[in-house]
């Protein structure tokens, strides 16, 4: 054993008469690790996530959009189901994201130039890059 801790190895442990005796998880907490950087790794892990681009259609492809939009607003009445891809863009930095969503519709509004799906979900028509549905199988 060493001499240095000789004279106190064999002393009782003190037990304050004043302060309650903390429990261990209370005295495991004093040695738990913290952020010093509050809100670093959410700020780091924001600027890690991707975004994408948006890809302009071309001109054909805006012809096409254009006449599937003109067909879904003959058969509106119906509420065909479609599934629509379009460009989201993100509210918290450059880029978005594409979103493929399915559903009926439910409007479309010429003058805001938005697609109103059944769930609510607005798509507006700029950023739509493909619409699919059984419709334009038999009219297209």
């Amino acid at each position: 054993m060493d001499e240095k801790y000789k004279k106190i190895i064999n002393l009782p442990h003190h037990v304050s008469e004043t302060r309650a005796h903390m429990s261990m998880i209370d005295r495991a907490a004093q040695f738990s690790p913290f952020a010093a950087l509050t809100g670093h790794g959410e700020a780091l892990d924001e600027t890690a996530r991707l975004t994408d681009i948006f890809i302009e259609p071309d001109e054909d492809e805006k012809q096409m959009l254009d006449a599937k939009i003109h067909v879904l607003m003959d058969y509106i009445q119906d509420k065909p189901e479609i599934n629509v891809v379009y460009f989201r863009p993100d509210k918290n930095k450059s880029g978005g994201a594409y979103v493929s969503v399915t559903g009926y519709l439910k409007k479309i509004n010429i003058l805001s130039r938005e697609i109103t799906m059944s769930d609510e979900t607005v798509i507006p028509v700029d950023y739509i890059s493909e619409i699919h549905g059984e419709i334009f199988d038999r009219l297209l």
